[in-house]
């Protein structure tokens, strides 16, 4: 490998790095049942916190609010895979590479 070629790999991998910072400090919140129960996650699609609010705790409607809450979970999720998809798309040329999305 020649000493470009080396140079533009690793300015590629600092790019690389910093949008990986950049998705782990990035959040995203998604809310079901109107706003009942809310998501937020990061751009690397882990779960910051679930809020719940009480008016739809219901001992006898507990798969209502599993679904709920299932719901805002893959909504979070799809909003933090299309950030980083937009974010690593740029840098990678839209190569998806095991690993960063």
């Amino acid at each position: 490998m020649n000493k470009h070629m080396m140079q533009q790999a690793q300015k590629l991998q600092a790019q690389l790095l910093k949008a990986q910072e950049e998705l782990a400090n990035l959040t995203v919140e998604a809310s079901s049942g109107g706003g009942a129960v809310t998501v937020t996650m990061n751009g690397q699609q882990q779960i910051l916190s679930v809020k719940i609010s009480p008016e739809v705790v219901n001992p006898e409607d507990v798969d209502m609010l599993e679904d709920m809450v299932l719901s805002a979970v893959k909504e979070a999720q799809v909003m933090a895979q299309d950030a980083a998809a937009k974010k690593m798309g740029g840098l990678t040329g839209g190569l998806k590479i095991p690993g960063l999305m």
